[in-house]
């Protein structure tokens, strides 16, 4: 029987962790995020086919029964299947639980109460003990419970027979209330299985906000009876449906998943106007837009009309989406088209809104925007969250600002008295490292806010904006580097080692697959698509060097995007951070490092000699990739704007290797050889098909070795 722990006792324990500061545990394994203390002990609990559950849960009711479901459907869902050598039927997984009020089964589930998932802050602790007599899992509310049956999957452990579970007492609550991955499905519709299946992977690394961004210039993505023409004519046919939508918020509920939805206004419109021109600041008339970027095209803030067709909206929508915050954008809109309207012009100058110069304040025009807005909001029973361009003096404090561009955003809202949320930093679309998201703390040591002010700061949201993603590739955007970001959100500040992240995120990476995410899945068939019957092997050791470029550029690199822009090429197919790359640059360091002087040879030791024969294997196999790919390349013309980076490929291979030579017998390069290696490397640093060779800083790195 397994040990079974009183709630009273897990109360104790967890206000005991909060009081004295306990340390992160330094013993990580596969567990990301890593949790508040972690004591790990010398044996295992042993899995069996026959593995039985209970739950001793609250009187019954209708909130103690949803949350009941929501427990019994992540054990059957996600753990049994993973701890159970051979994955029963259905049938035999609902068995698998027993109904006896005395503990004994082999794991054992204990919560006070169910949580109230639209409560920001609501208790998400948990305690979870494993020994080799079974699993004790306790918590206040469920919340903590789906937290802790997270945690309980990552500890499995399986070879070909066999899975268990180390013996581990583990006590967890997160840093942050508010962990959230924006899924933009404006831009790009997102159909439900990609939904579904994305909430699986938020569920898995603990976030707990799938902020859905659901209209832009692009699209109007759900029905409205209200105002039908919004989803007839501005969403070219692709929308959710009211039952869609509770479908995936009630998806969501039962894995501890808030809801948010947002409704850009008063910019990124385009599609609104549409249907309801009226709604305009010009006397144009409008389609969903075709085209990406910043298109200033804003709604008309100063006739009656528009508020009364954005109440009805607001009405129909804040009782759709059950949760207590409604986003309404509020980004990117620079007034052009209010400043050249002599009306709206006039109705600026009637209200004083002016700069000091006199002049037509467009600011001050979306700060009235704003304020209608924020009233309406309010009336329905809403908390309105906004972009942080919606700050101003005159903004209540009740609405929350989301800062996107900058941390100073954040500091001005929290001094405001504004709760405020960081997605600067975890733009997880602009194909950065997740060692480089992972770097940026929602709340630093050195932020200048008040204790009070710090308590303002809710935690942050990655971001995952969609003009380069549909839903075949999307997985491989989010994942797995939206992992080291939800670590961010849930764990200790002091969590900060890169390579113990990286050695985690590649375990996690494989969780996701399992739980059916397609992140490394889709790119390797859109590979298999591209090389057309011929050997795909040298296109992925190409792929697998290649990162998409950063940032937005691949608006201004020579290729022309617009909505109806198949995502099949190899860019789509080069995953945001190349894994060979870092491997590759950590072993150049690692190198460097054996050396005691930096005239003397590499040091001949078993790490460095390996080191070398590591990296002299990986630059002899693209050395001699380019050979075999061309072929490839060249007989799809799609491709052949990738030949570049094979032959500098080739080339920054054999320029390593003669490197690798010269260090190896402590032989500084001649100062021609380096010359011809830098403009060497320049050329190789240049973007093809919108994509970049990963291994130059790494090769620069070895070549300007001293």
């Amino acid at each position: 029987m397994p040990h079974f722990l009183h709630l009273r006792s897990v109360f104790l324990l967890l206000i005991f962790v909060a009081s004295t500061g306990v340390a992160q545990p330094t013993d990580t394994r596969s567990l990301m995020p890593v949790p508040t203390q972690a004591t790990w002990g010398q044996g295992r609990y042993q899995a069996r086919t026959h593995f039985t559950w209970q739950a001793f849960t609250p009187a019954p009711g209708p909130t103690a029964s949803a949350a009941d479901s929501a427990v019994a459907e992540v054990v059957g869902h996600f753990l049994l299947p993973a701890l159970l050598p051979i994955l029963p039927s259905s049938d035999a997984i609902r068995q698998a639980r027993i109904s006896s009020q005395v503990p004994s089964a082999n794991l054992v589930i204990q919560y006070g109460r169910p949580g109230n998932l639209l409560a920001l802050g609501e208790d998400e602790s948990y305690t979870l003990r494993v020994t080799p007599m079974g699993v004790a899992l306790n918590a206040p509310t469920h919340l903590g419970v789906l937290r802790g049956l997270a945690t309980l999957r990552q500890l499995v452990q399986k070879d070909k027979k066999n899975r268990w579970l180390p013996e581990v007492d583990i006590v967890d609550s997160p840093r942050f209330p508010w962990r959230g991955l924006l899924i933009d499905a404006a831009r790009h519709f997102m159909p439900l299985p990609t939904l579904k299946r994305n909430l699986d992977g938020m569920w898995a690394t603990k976030l707990n906000v799938m902020h859905w961004h659901l209209s832009d210039d692009q699209g109007f993505r759900v029905q409205s009876l209200a105002l039908p023409r919004l989803h007839e004519q501005g969403s070219n046919g692709q929308f959710y449906t009211h039952a869609q939508v509770r479908e995936i918020v009630a998806y969501a509920a039962q894995r501890g998943i808030r809801v948010m939805p947002e409704f850009d206004m008063p910019g990124h419109t385009t599609a609104w106007l549409a249907g309801y021109p009226e709604l305009a600041s010009n006397d144009s008339t409008y389609a969903p837009s075709p085209r990406w970027g910043v298109l200033n095209i804003a709604l008309d803030p100063t006739k009656e009309t528009t508020y009364q067709l954005l109440d009805k909206l607001l009405a129909e929508m804040t009782a759709l989406f059950p949760d207590p915050y409604f986003h309404i954008g509020g980004d990117e809109n620079d007034g052009r088209q209010w400043k050249r309207n002599p009306r709206i012009v006039q109705f600026m100058r009637d209200n004083k809104m002016v700069t000091d110069k006199g002049q037509p304040d467009k600011h001050a025009l979306q700060m009235y925007f704003n304020r209608r807005i924020l009233q309406m909001v309010t009336q329905y029973n809403k908390k309105m969250v906004g972009w942080d361009e919606i700050l101003g003096p005159d903004l209540p404090a009740d609405a929350v600002i989301q800062s996107w561009r900058g941390r100073k955003g954040l500091y001005d809202a929290a001094k405001a008295g504004h709760a405020t949320l960081l997605s600067n930093g975890y733009y997880i679309d602009l194909n950065y490292s997740a060692a480089s998201h992972y770097a940026v703390d929602p709340l630093p040591q050195d932020a200048p806010l008040t204790p009070e002010q710090r308590k303002l700061v809710l935690g942050g949201e990655a971001t995952m904006w969609a003009e380069f993603v549909d839903s075949v590739i999307v997985d491989s955007r989010i994942w797995p580097r939206a992992a080291a970001v939800a670590e961010r959100f849930w764990s200790s500040s002091s969590v900060t080692s890169v390579p113990d992240m990286y050695r985690r995120l590649a375990l996690v990476s494989q969780e996701l697959e399992a739980l059916g995410l397609q992140h490394r899945k889709a790119p390797e068939q859109l590979l298999l698509q591209l090389a057309q019957g011929k050997p795909v092997e040298p296109l992925r050791t190409l792929a697998s060097v290649l990162e998409p470029v950063k940032e937005y550029k691949r608006h201004f690199q020579g290729f022309k995007y617009t909505t109806l822009t198949p995502l099949n090429r190899l860019v789509d197919a080069s995953l945001p951070e190349s894994d060979a790359a870092r491997e590759f640059s950590t072993a150049v360091d690692a190198l460097l490092v054996h050396r005691a002087t930096p005239a003397s040879p590499i040091a001949a030791t078993l790490d460095a000699r390996t080191t070398l024969a590591m990296l002299r294997a990986t630059l002899l196999r693209w050395q001699a990739n380019d050979a075999l790919v061309q072929p490839v390349l060249q007989a799809n013309s799609t491709l052949t704007e990738y030949a570049s980076h094979s032959t500098h490929l080739k080339m920054l291979a054999t320029l390593s290797l003669e490197r690798l030579t010269q260090l190896e017998k402590g032989q500084a390069p001649s100062a021609a050889w380096q010359t011809a290696a830098l403009k060497q490397l320049d050329a190789a640093k240049a973007p093809a098909g919108q994509t970049e060779l990963a291994i130059v800083p790494a090769v620069r790195r070895l070549v300007e070795a001293k």
